[in-house]
């Protein structure tokens, strides 16, 4: 039995069928039906034999009512019942995945004007591509790069009166526009969503994962805008085989020039943070060329000294000039200038390729640096709880250094006893005047608890308001016992305050579950990778080659997490050190309040020796002027401006940190501050800080580089004349996404053949082609119609069963009440 459809909503229908729950086959009703057909005639002979006492009447009823109890309960067990299924339309879906790495990013013609993104981006936001996938398709966007992220989904255009079913039709016009113009969604900011900061090209396994995903759906086809540059993850065979299995064609839209022009670039520029006058520093261009071998160019540096609280650097003086080879494709040639600063202050050095005519792009041909040139040397003080051989190598390197003069407090050494330093502690800094002298504390496993409330106040301070720079090693023995140790006790919350990584406490902590017979490599990640304080090389390449060799460490202190805002920046690849599914963290960075704070998990980094002798020097050396920046590039009174990274790659996050003052040198109390980054193209835009809530007078905020060149960053200070605040971050593009930047046509090719589907070549065919052979003609209508069941309503259920079990009830009471006033058994 089937009831008329019910109207939901458009494309969606109730149907109402009747049925009993225990018949599944025309033959399931036989064997209960004839048990019960038995029962009513064993019931009628009994009261026929009892109705020879009472008459024909009184048995019959008697009979009746046995015998609908009898039947009731046949029916209560057969299940009668209503199934209700809802009748819906899936529509067609079309995907369309856009490249959204940085190759599309790159210009293909030499002005730079207008780069394969911007054209993806105008066909997208400013012509009706995508109305026209969706006159017949539900269209859902995602973008990828080194990831996969969806974007947004737009349902099907409703064809020509389709909207007239809709159940309000009642409603007036008027009503019903303004309920369409408020659920309709704000279009995407598609240069925003867009844009190209992928450091790799993922497109196999981003279109692998897409189907996985969306496995069962039905799919149109899928649209794959890029220029083909796979250069990570899973071969492009196995998204091909996963979509011809599934029936599901693509079409890939080539973007870019499949001919690699010629071209020259500066690809790296390394300058020291900070320089003396009269010792020789040098810098090192890099120069990278495509299709431009054996030709001989001309590299120039120069400088421009920048003035106190100025933002821009002055005239520019030129320094020296180099004529180079360039080599093959892809190949770095590496120009190095030695220096000898004479001047005091902050110098932005600038290199310059005097590029031939037929350069693709005359954008990269030139890069920017700065340097400050101080007169001090970097004060260090050295803490150790012990004399272990991080402390004995480290106390030797920066002893034997001549920009760093360095003070020793071993906490287990006798008094007057004969250390290489230039002073000697027996106790730690007790007066402002003594711990402020100080750029940077080393702080090996020490034993916090040895010193007093008012020390560890005054540390906390010097980081937190001077910029101070602290490295902190875990170790053993301070830090390992589970009852004295300072990490068990609740008078050092302040010291683990200035960890980045959050401590377990109050249970005995089994250091051997942490500590291995052989050694374990590092496992860096992505920001331990591209921070250059961590670089054993000149580039990340070199560096990530270098750590490679190094066979590891032998344990790590076990901590619970990382804090809010921290970086982690490397971990501990002991699987037996894991605890679930985390690897141990091992390096991990944060800022507290204008200071940098640097933890370690063990005091390891000597064995780097083992390796190479100038890899612990290297370390040591990058690791301290990293931590001290905040006090080595004080240019203000008023406040510091730090950054996370001085130098990353396109499409990372800038961390902005400043530490500032009002007019009366008191931490500034504001609801927020604003700054402007300026672009390496020279365009502005205004970020706000808003203030840590930790500590006031320091204000957080992030950028995103997603250009390669210098940024600018530029802060007004508060209640001043004209007092500025100013960082230089340099950005550069992964190599990666560089090697083979034209369209790769074989592979997009292979990718449309393989599903059967269709390669379209450029932005004219792809998405601005319209007619018969356009993508959106070639996505055939998958709808399908789905049937769902809808689950019974189990409350009224039960109250159905109850009136059931209170019939049959209610018809044996009568029964044994009749018998009772006749007087039968």
């Amino acid at each position: 039995m089937t009831c008329a459809p019910l109207l939901l909503a458009a494309q969606e229908h109730v149907q109402s069928h009747f049925e009993w729950g225990r018949i599944e086959t025309n033959t399931d009703w036989i064997l209960p039906v004839g048990v019960c057909i038995l029962i009513l005639v064993f019931v009628r002979l009994l009261y026929q034999k009892d109705s020879r006492e009472l008459g024909p009447v009184l048995g019959w009823l008697l009979t009746i009512l046995r015998s609908l109890a009898f039947f009731v309960l046949l029916v209560l067990y057969l299940q009668p019942g209503w199934r209700y299924e809802q009748e819906r339309q899936v529509h067609s879906r079309a995907l369309v995945l856009v490249d959204t790495s940085l190759s599309m990013g790159l210009s293909d013609d030499s002005t730079g004007a207008s780069t394969r993104a911007d054209q993806v981006i105008n066909q997208i936001g400013q012509t009706d591509f995508l109305q026209r996938l969706r006159q017949r398709n539900d269209v859902s966007l995602f973008r990828f790069g080194r990831t996969l992220e969806p974007i947004v989904t737009l349902d099907r255009l409703p064809e020509e009166g389709e909207a007239a079913t809709q159940p309000e039709k009642n409603k007036n016009a008027s009503d019903k526009k303004g309920e369409e113009n408020a659920a309709k969604p704000a279009p995407p900011d598609w240069k925003k969503v867009l844009a190209p900061l992928g450091t790799e090209t993922r497109l196999g396994e981003a279109l692998r994962r897409l189907l996985i995903e969306e496995q069962g759906a039905p799919l149109s086809g899928v649209i794959v805008i890029t220029d083909g540059g796979q250069n990570a993850g899973i071969n492009i065979d196995a998204a091909v085989a996963a979509a011809h299995e599934a029936g599901v064609p693509i079409y890939p839209i080539g973007i870019g020039s499949a001919r690699e022009a010629p071209s020259v670039r500066v690809s790296d520029f390394i300058v020291p943070a900070r320089a003396f006058p009269g010792d020789q520093y040098p810098v090192t261009a890099y120069i990278q060329a495509q299709k431009m071998a054996g030709k001989v160019l001309t590299v120039e540096l120069s400088s421009q000294e920048t003035a106190p609280g100025e933002s821009a650097p002055g005239m520019s003086t030129p320094i020296e000039s180099r004529e180079i080879t360039l080599g093959a494709d892809g190949e770095v040639v590496p120009v190095r200038f030695d220096l000898s600063p004479k001047e005091l202050g902050r110098q932005t050095l600038t290199v310059t390729i005097q590029a031939p005519a037929d350069d693709r792009n005359t954008a990269d041909n030139r890069r920017e640096a700065d340097i400050e040139i101080v007169d001090r040397k970097t004060r260090v003080l050295l803490l150790a709880g012990g004399p272990s051989r991080e402390y004995r190598f480290l106390r030797n390197m920066l002893f034997r250094d001549k920009s760093v003069t360095v003070d020793i407090l071993l906490q287990t050494a006798q008094p007057g006893i004969s250390q290489d330093a230039n002073a000697v502690l027996d106790d730690f800094p007790a007066t402002r005047e003594e711990m402020f002298e100080y750029d940077c504390v080393v702080a090996l496993d020490p034993d916090w608890q040895a010193f007093s409330v008012d020390q560890l106040n005054l540390l906390e301070s010097w980081v937190a308001e001077q910029g101070g720079g602290l490295i902190a090693e875990a170790g053993p023995v301070n830090m390992g016992n589970p009852i004295t140790g300072w990490i068990q006790t609740d008078e050092m919350s302040m010291m683990r305050n200035l960890y980045p990584v959050v401590f377990n406490r109050r249970f005995a902590i089994e250091m051997n579950n942490y500590a291995s017979e052989q050694p374990w490599p590092l496992e860096f990640t992505r920001e331990g990778l591209e921070a250059p304080f961590l670089w054993l090389g000149d580039d990340a390449v070199t560096s990530e080659e270098a750590w490679s060799r190094y066979p590891g460490v032998y344990s790590c202190y076990p901590v619970r997490e990382s804090k809010r805002g921290a970086t982690v920046l490397a971990t501990y690849s002991d699987p037996e050190a894991a605890a679930g599914q985390k690897p141990p963290i091992y390096m991990a960075s944060q800022f507290y309040g204008s200071g940098r704070v640097l933890y370690l998990g063990s005091a390891e980094m000597w064995r780097l020796r083992a390796v190479d002798d100038t890899f612990f020097e290297v370390l040591y050396t990058k690791m301290i002027r990293h931590v001290s920046q905040g006090r080595l590039l004080r240019g203000s009174s008023r406040g510091t401006l730090l950054v996370g990274q001085e130098r990353c790659v396109v499409g990372s996050t800038i961390e902005i940190r400043a530490q500032l003052t009002d007019s009366r040198l008191e931490p500034l109390a504001a609801p927020r501050v604003l700054m402007q980054v300026i672009a390496p193209d020279n365009t502005i835009q205004t970020i706000t800080l808003q203030p840590d809530t930790r500590r006031v007078g320091t204000f957080v905020g992030q950028a995103t580089a997603q250009q390669e060149g210098v940024y600018r960053l530029e802060l007004p200070v508060p209640e001043s004349a004209d007092e500025r605040l100013t960082r230089r971050v340099q950005v550069k593009m992964p190599d990666l996404e560089r090697e083979h930047p034209q369209r790769n046509d074989a592979l997009l090719t292979r990718l449309a053949n393989g599903t059967k589907g269709k390669y379209y070549v450029g932005v004219a065919d792809g998405l601005a082609a319209t007619g018969p052979g356009s993508v959106a003609a070639q996505l055939i209508d998958k709808t399908k119609t789905v049937i769902t069941p809808i689950a019974p309503d189990r409350e009224s259920q039960r109250e159905w069963l109850r009136w059931v079990i209170g019939l049959v009830c209610g018809l044996l009471f009568v029964e044994w009440t009749i018998r009772r006033l006749v007087r039968l058994a």
